[in-house]
């Protein structure tokens, strides 16, 4: 792949990879950090990569592991030395997109709030039911792309994405949310 092939790779994935990113991350700023390593990554290994292959499955399995790798070196630190406080981490704050902005200020919040709250009980599933809906429903791939991404037979990623939407569901409506 040459330096324009690369360029219309982040124009035409960027966005969806940058979406991924943030969602595996949790928050902006660490997604945003882990999108930045991961095109440093596919940059390295540009002349290695094909543009005829998919680029982007390639892309978002860099991310998957760079991101677990860097949850490693987390949990081994946190080991040695724990922090005393993780509330840093939870602060993060709603970014308002463009059609947020046209709605008003109590559908804003309502709107918000809903997003935190699903978002936040994505984020509480386990790992192996997670990552299969991020790139799903973030990077808007399908299951045969999700399976060879995981490295997972479709019918295994299809079992995870039923097991995770079936967990949200008892979450939603133990809390009493009905749509």
């Amino acid at each position: 792949m040459n330096n324009d092939e690369f360029e219309r790779f982040v124009l035409k994935f960027g966005k969806d990879i940058l979406r991924f990113c943030r969602m595996t991350a949790g928050d902006a700023e660490n997604g945003d950090e882990l999108y930045q390593d991961t095109m440093l990554k596919l940059l390295e290994k540009k002349k290695r990569l094909d543009s005829a292959q998919n680029t982007k499955s390639y892309a978002l399995s860099t991310s998957i592991y760079l991101w677990k790798n860097k949850k490693r070196k987390y949990a081994n630190r946190m080991r040695l030395v724990p922090l005393d406080s993780m509330d840093e981490m939870t602060d993060e704050g709603y970014e308002m997109t463009d059609h947020d902005k046209e709605a008003s200020p109590e559908h804003i919040v309502l709107q918000q709030n809903e997003v935190d709250m699903i978002q936040g009980l994505v984020a509480s599933l386990p790992e192996k039911y997670r990552i299969p809906i991020y790139l799903y429903y973030s990077a808007d791939m399908q299951i045969n792309e999700v399976s060879k991404i995981l490295g997972l037979p479709e019918g295994t990623v299809k079992s995870r994405m039923r097991k995770a939407k079936k967990q949200l569901k008892e979450k939603l409506e133990a809390i009493g949310y009905d749509r």
